[in-house]
């Protein structure tokens, strides 16, 4: 924890947390990089060690030496910790992003910051306590975890070791940045073409036809896509059972329910677009969000008699009926196929046992844990300014339904955190808080959208910093980093990360509010707030009109029957499992197939095709030949990934950031299809 330490985590935090939080606001975005950081900070840091002269500043406790010595692994480790933490967008833009925008009520900037900061920390504070279950385990390895020890390790021995192997791993790694920053020039910028490759576009005209291959805008069958924004690293760091779990559901999704739906109109799919998430009137309009809302933050019932309930596209009603599978699939899941071992794991952490006793906990064992005191502080301190910002109003829900929010967040990270370290595979849990909130709030309280969203953040919250805190503290566990060291690297972060994502929310409303509202069209369709009008339009179906008056409408009654197909595929799975033992039925995920179907949004159906190819491709050479994919296969995907992120920025920089400067239209950049889909006028 020296000053290097500070500083740099600092910096590329603060860089991480702003670019991140502008992705919030935009159709498409930077993401931000942790191999950039952990190339940086390499270099930054010896270089550092390398200038700097050894000279103590101060004296005793408030001392500090400019040059502590080289720049250590452990030192190294601690500023991606910092930077894995802090450098994202804080969930807390659920809640202030549409109060400025459509209630013209923005927050307070400290009592925004505290708001932020409150629901990160109750996250930090469960995450040490699920630690023993999922960090001390060594058969959970967290996979993307795994991808960054092997980066660190190489770029390490790089400066360390004069071996050849080393050498041509480093060698393969800045290549690798270097070719996919030259290509993603073509998908985009120049020739966005070569993102979605639509082969029966090519083929025929007819719009059935061109429906069902176009990549942007229809289901992508056969589609093949160029573009690494797409694809991405996990079909190498996820295991193979994973991405056929996703391969399998999105099958399922995109080329047959999605289809069914557009050729036979179910759900009323011939009157509006089938993949939009926006809420229509049952003839096929707008529905009148804003006039629904009374002054008192109640429904307005005679408007509401005259409209009925929102209706929405049939992939988000497959959207939301897959996604209670998804919920209730990993709770069965877990108590049938893990749940002995949990057990016996909690029996020995209550009699004081250590239970894991491999290499890495030995070493690890040697340190100070982190005190109980510590997480009590981490959850108490921060429950009390949410308890006195929700009783004053400021998050618009009553009072009960923060503690029921802290007991749901509080219950999930442990099936879902399990799910994560096993897969890398992160399952979304917001859809569920929505339908709870909806049936709390007849409870009594303001039927306020924003209520719902604060409910979704606290809740939510918990469970998604749990999961990233465990994948952090899994890096620490591998480079035996001290639990104290994590913890505090992990604080650090998020200090310096959320009034950073604040003050980007801030400038984002203040110069874009026009655009996000959608009282004026952006032209380069990028400044959408699409995310922000999905949350508000949400609030509206679950908070003001509620899932009693929604469920009761014939159209949306066979959503909760996703809760009953979650509570029963686990337990067929399982006994074919017990019956079948070599045949692996235990691989076949329930969340993860069941999410797939959620997360097939924005038009897009590109990608998953080309990404399952790939990963077939990556587990034959894993099998025949893994001494090459050990030495070859995290390194590429990191560089992979790098190459593509420089290349944003890059973009970004030189061609919006003061100016916007578009790529004129050609054979490769069509104006009115970039994946020349021309459908024949009927």
């Amino acid at each position: 924890m020296t000053w290097r330490f500070y500083v740099l985590s600092g910096i590329f935090t603060a860089l991480g947390a702003w670019l991140t939080q502008l992705g919030f606001f935009r159709t498409t975005y930077i993401p931000y990089s942790i191999y950039f950081v952990q190339i940086a900070s390499l270099y930054f840091g010896r270089l550092l060690a390398a200038t700097m002269p050894h000279r103590i500043i101060g004296r005793g406790r408030f001392s500090l030496n400019l040059n502590p010595g080289p720049f250590s692994v452990k030192e190294h480790v601690a500023i991606v910790l910092a930077a894995n933490t802090g450098a994202t967008n804080n969930l807390g833009d659920y809640v202030l992003a549409p109060l400025d925008i459509f209630y013209n009520k923005p927050m307070n900037g400290w009592i925004a910051i505290l708001f932020m900061w409150s629901a990160v920390f109750v996250g930090f504070s469960l995450a040490s306590l699920a630690r023993r279950f999922l960090v001390d385990d060594p058969r959970l390895v967290y996979p993307l975890t795994l991808q960054q020890v092997s980066v660190f390790k190489a770029m390490r021995n790089s400066f360390e070791l004069e071996s050849s192997t080393t050498r041509r791993q480093m060698k393969v790694f800045w290549c690798g940045i270097l070719a996919f920053f030259l290509w993603q020039f073509l998908p985009e910028y120049a020739m966005p073409l070569v993102s979605s490759l639509t082969i029966l576009c090519w083929v025929s005209k007819n719009p059935n036809v061109v429906f069902a291959g176009s990549g942007l805008g229809g289901v992508g069958f056969m589609n093949i896509t160029l573009d690494w924004s797409n694809i991405g690293s996990s079909f190498i760091y996820q295991p193979f059972f994973v991405q056929t779990n996703i391969f399998l559901g999105s099958i399922i999704g995109c080329w047959i329910l999605v289809p069914i739906g557009y050729y036979t109109g179910v759900w009323d799919s011939d009157k509006y677009d089938i993949q939009s998430q926006a809420l229509h009137q049952a003839n096929g309009t707008d529905y009148p969000t804003a006039k629904l809302l009374n002054a008192d933050y109640t429904l307005n019932d005679e408007l509401f008699a005259e409209v009925g309930v929102p209706r929405i596209s049939a992939q988000l009603m497959w959207g939301y009926f897959f996604s209670y599978t998804a919920y209730v699939g990993a709770f069965v899941s877990l108590a049938l196929f893990q749940g002995p071992g949990i057990y016996r794991s909690f029996r020995a952490q209550l009699r004081g046992e250590r239970v894991h006793k491999d290499k890495l906990s030995n070493l690890i064992a040697a340190y100070p844990q982190v005190p109980i005191w510590w997480n009590v502080v981490l959850f108490v301190v921060p429950v009390a300014i949410l308890v006195a910002l929700t009783a004053t109003g400021i998050l618009y829900m009553p009072i009960y339904a923060l503690f029921v929010a802290l007991a749901f967040g509080t219950a999930i990270v442990i099936p879902m955190g399990y799910v994560y370290a096993v897969s890398g595979y992160q399952v979304p849990v917001g859809y569920f808080n929505e339908i709870v909130y909806g049936y709390l709030i007849n409870l009594g309280g303001s039927r306020h959208p924003v209520g719902s969203l604060s409910y979704r953040v606290i809740s939510g919250q918990a469970w998604y910093e749990a999961c990233s805190m465990l994948s952090d503290m899994k890096l620490g566990h591998y480079f035996h980093i001290p639990p104290r060291q994590v913890l505090l690297s992990q604080i650090w972060g998020i200090v310096i990360g959320v009034p950073v994502n604040y003050l980007t929310i801030v400038w984002v409303c203040n110069t874009k509010r026009d655009f996000l509202s959608g009282a004026v069209a952006d032209p380069q369709r990028q400044w959408t707030g699409q995310t922000v009008i999905s949350l508000n339009n949400q609030g509206i179906q679950f908070a003001l009109v509620g899932p009693k008056k929604l469920f009761n409408d014939p159209s949306y009654t066979p959503l909760l029957h996703g809760f009953v197909l979650g509570a029963v595929l686990p337990f067929l799975l399982y006994g074919l499992h017990w019956k079948f033992p070599k045949a692996r039925f235990d691989l076949y995920s329930i969340p993860i197939f069941a999410t797939t179907f959620e997360n097939f949004y924005g038009n897009i159906s590109t990608g998953w095709f080309t990404m399952y190819a790939l990963a077939v491709a990556n587990f034959f050479i894993r099998r025949n030949k893994y001494e090459f994919w050990e030495k070859y296969a995290y390194l590429a995907g990191a560089a992979a990934d790098t190459g593509y992120n420089l290349n944003m920025l890059f973009l970004f920089i030189a061609f919006s950031a003061v100016k916007t400067i578009p790529m004129p239209n050609w054979w490769g950049n069509n104006a009115d299809s970039v994946e020349r889909c021309f459908p024949a006028e009927s």
